[in-house]
């Protein structure tokens, strides 16, 4: 029987550690093409900026990412504190019929797009009293991690590099510890660039990635898309494998005896 490598948030079981979002693409033919090719099953969605039924003359975006078929996320990008954050996840509550997994992120600083922690902690402890799931955006910060998880979010999201950079992971050492010491999901999310970034992730022991500038920004976002589901898979495969001990000096291939004249 086949190991099926699964993962969970939430109550929920996964196979694909690849989460993205639907934003910045050039039509959305072209999201729901990239998503297909991806290989996702959890799509996140900013309310504020996304059309999921609150204009019912505007196209949908849930037309292209049906729920049947996809979990949707929706997320409270552009929300710049606690307040608004609330609202907004109320908001997709209702749009969604009672949808109670939420990603909640507070924007602190315009330039870097860093995350307000002391908002999104007050966000985050309203929001789980009220029965959402939260899955929520931070710095690569492991005490803001564990405050965050005590007050019971479901999945911990540090960024790797700020939101759209493409800079990959500026701190991996921080990632490994935040990872080593949760109990809940960790999923590296913003400032992954390209396949090799995802794949850093993944053998750094986090459970997903979420993307979308690394796809939606692509010169051909569905190739990429492709090519960030195959670099989550190795990412995983080679944690999961366990890499050989670094060294300081080489060591021959082959044993070192036996040598033919």
């Amino acid at each position: 029987m086949k190991d099926e490598d699964t993962w969970q948030v939430a109550g929920r079981t996964f196979r694909s550690r690849l989460l993205v979002g639907t934003g910045k693409y050039r039509s959305l033919e072209e999201t729901g093409r990239a998503i297909a090719a991806s290989g996702a099953e959890i799509v996140t969605v900013a309310v504020r900026r996304s059309n999921i039924g609150q204009d019912k003359d505007a196209p949908n975006l849930l037309d292209v990412v049906p729920p049947e078929r996809y979990t949707i996320l929706p997320n409270t990008a552009g929300c710049h504190n606690a307040e608004e954050a609330v609202r907004t996840c109320r908001l997709a509550r209702e749009l969604l019929d009672g949808h109670a997994l939420v990603k909640l992120e507070v924007i602190g600083d315009p330039r870097t797009l860093f995350p307000d922690m002391v908002e999104t902690l007050k966000a985050a402890e309203t929001l789980v009293k009220e029965g959402f799931e939260v899955m929520v955006y931070t710095t690569d910060d492991p005490v803001a991690a564990q405050r965050l998880e005590a007050l019971g979010c479901a999945a911990i999201m540090p960024l790797a590099a700020p939101i759209g950079s493409g800079l990959g992971i500026r701190n991996p050492f921080n990632i490994a510890l935040i990872r080593a010491q949760a109990r809940v999901p960790v999923l590296v999310d913003a400032g992954v660039g390209t396949a090799s970034d995802a794949a850093v992730a993944m053998e750094l022991g986090c459970d997903g990635v979420l993307m979308n500038s690394a796809i939606a920004n692509a010169r051909d976002p569905v190739l990429m898309a492709s090519a960030m589901r195959k670099a989550i898979e190795a990412g995983r495969e080679a944690y999961r494998a366990g890499r050989m001990p670094r060294k300081l000096e080489a060591e021959a291939s082959s044993p070192p005896v036996g040598l033919l004249a």
